[in-house]
């Protein structure tokens, strides 16, 4: 038995020692915690909501003001006409529009009353979440306002009439097609790339690229390529099959499509040529880029869960995942049909985010020639 007790013991004292196992045991189970916890939600809080008050008076103002006090929603435009709904919805101003027609006050009193609601549909399942919430707040202020003048207001419950832009039918699959695409091209551009480099400083054939004529720059853009090349066509095969089973178009242009796919999946690549300089084997690169992309690329970028819905420190962290940025360049892309004029942003953002992860492995490979 003492033998035993030693043996155990001596597991304990390997397994304290061993950081990515301490890693394992603690820290992903800490870092879903967190994720899932406060990223997984369904609660709107502080959504910008776009409004066209039509028929500014008492009424109309109170609504806006209980939309407001209620912490679900800020109004971040008041617009003026009706061409300004679709720009809003283009520049990302707002995901609801609040549409008060004329005559409401008057119609109000005469039980005649109508409210419209314009939610985004290039995401389902934030404009379903804002349009029930919405509808929701407009039924507790009919209600208050029943019972503080009922002896005075005789009127029905008005039940707002809602509509999606961009996506009239409120198709999921509009939804996951370009959250399906963006995963799988960091998640097996990056995964693949850290995995090839590690696999060859296990086998000790690295330590021949490091003495060989070719520049630290030239040997990453060589590991890069085929990776690159295979990826855009498998980007190229995901939106076809999309086209053709599901039947999701490409509203805007396809070359613009296929460039800022390519970007991505430079900027995946990278990404995985960093993993790979700090990894020293592939299960280490494998933990890495599963532990440190998967959940963050799934939960962090959007794709399923509203980014405005979560902790203001999950927002900041999010702001570093190159997949929030190309989800919003893809749908801007295929369901609104836009340009760069509107994308130009997130394109420079990925940029950088390529550019400063090639410098970063660059250096890495120069700190081992030395």
């Amino acid at each position: 038995m003492k033998v035993f007790l030693a043996f155990v013991k001596k597991e304990f004292y390997h397994i304290f020692r061993d950081k990515r196992t301490l890693l394992v045991l603690f820290g992903m189970p800490f870092a879903q915690l967190i994720l899932f916890g406060y990223a997984i939600t369904t609660e709107v809080s502080n959504a910008s909501i776009a409004v066209y008050n039509q028929s500014p008076g008492q009424f109309s103002e109170q609504l806006i003001d209980k939309l407001v006090s209620s912490d679900f929603f800020t109004v971040s435009n008041r617009i003026a006409s009706q061409s300004e709904i679709l720009e809003t919805f283009r520049q990302n101003k707002a995901k609801l529009v609040i549409i008060i027609p004329p005559d409401f006050e008057n119609k109000f009193s005469r039980n005649e009353a109508e409210i419209q609601l314009i939610a985004d549909g290039s995401d389902p399942n934030l404009a379903t979440i804002l349009g029930s919430s919405a509808n929701r707040i407009i039924q507790s202020w009919m209600n208050e306002l029943l019972k503080s003048k009922g002896a005075n207001l005789s009127m029905n419950t008005i039940i707002p009439e809602v509509r999606w832009h961009y996506n009239p039918e409120l198709k999921s699959v509009a939804m996951f097609v370009p959250g399906v695409v963006t995963i799988i091209l960091m998640l097996v551009s990056a995964m693949l790339t850290s995995i090839s480099i590690t696999r060859e400083k296990e086998l000790g054939t690295i330590e021949i690229l490091y003495v060989s004529p070719l520049k630290p720059v030239l040997i990453i853009i060589g590991k890069v390529v085929p990776f690159a090349m295979l990826s855009i066509l498998n980007a190229i095969f995901i939106l076809v099959m999309a086209y053709v089973i599901f039947n999701v178009p490409v509203n805007g242009s396809i070359a613009l499509l296929l460039m800022e796919s390519m970007l991505f999946i430079l900027t995946a690549l990278s990404l995985g040529v960093f993993i790979s300089t700090v990894a020293a084997s592939q299960q280490t690169a494998l933990m890495l880029s599963l532990f440190a992309l998967m959940l963050p690329t799934i939960l962090l970028s959007g794709f399923i869960f509203p980014i405005s819905n979560m902790p203001w420190p999950l927002q900041i962290i999010s702001n570093i995942i190159p997949a929030k940025w190309f989800l919003i360049i893809i749908k801007t892309i295929m369901l609104k049909g836009l340009g760069i004029v509107y994308i130009w942003k997130e394109t420079l953002i990925l940029l950088g985010m390529t550019l400063g992860l090639i410098a970063l492995s660059i250096r890495k490979f120069k700190i081992r020639l030395q």
